[in-house]
This record gives C-alpha cells, sequence and structure tokens, in this order.
C-alpha cells in the first residue's frame, strides 16, 4: 500500500503547506511536550498531552508528504501512514 492508494481510496486528500503551517504545528508539539512534563497534572491527563504532540509531528509528516486525512479517522489514518513515509523498520 502506498500513499497514493491511499488517495485512491479517498483515506488522504492533497495538501499543500507551508512554512507558517508547520512552524505552527511544531509550536504546539512544544507547548504539548512542556505542558506533559509539568507536575501537579494526572498521568492520564499527561498521556493525553504527549499523545496530541506526537499526533501533530505525524501530522507534519504526513503534510510535508503532500497529504492530508479526510475526516473519518483522521487520528488513526495519520498514524497508520508513517510506515507508508518513514519505513517499515
Amino acid at each position: 500500500m502506498t500513499l497514493k492508494n491511499w488517495k485512491e481510496n479517498r483515506w488522504l486528500r492533497e495538501h499543500r503547506t507551508s512554512t507558517q503551517e508547520i512552524g505552527d504545528l511544531l509550536s504546539i508539539v512544544e507547548r504539548d511536550l512542556h505542558d506533559a512534563a509539568s507536575s501537579g497534572l494526572s498521568t492520564d491527563w499527561k498521556f493525553g498531552i504527549a499523545y496530541n504532540a506526537a499526533l501533530k509531528l505525524c501530522t507534519i509528516l504526513l503534510y510535508a508528504e503532500g497529504c492530508r486525512p479526510e475526516k473519518s479517522l483522521q487520528h488513526y489514518r495519520t498514524i497508520q501512514s508513517m510506515p507508508l513515509i518513514l519505513g517499515a523498520q
């Protein structure tokens, strides 16, 4: 399976990103990693914040490939696309 196949299946669509958009996503990652390391938050909440940071990093890679997930199953498609972008290993 390739990203092209995913587009044909309508799991992804074309997306033209920008330096600003990538910078904004990286700012969210930095904020979330900082917040996840904060004391006073439950472990569950820290996990949720760290998950969001990881999801944003995956989103950056997908955007750099010129794609974005369709509305249905966005998180799943974003994460599952990583081996197609980075390789299985």
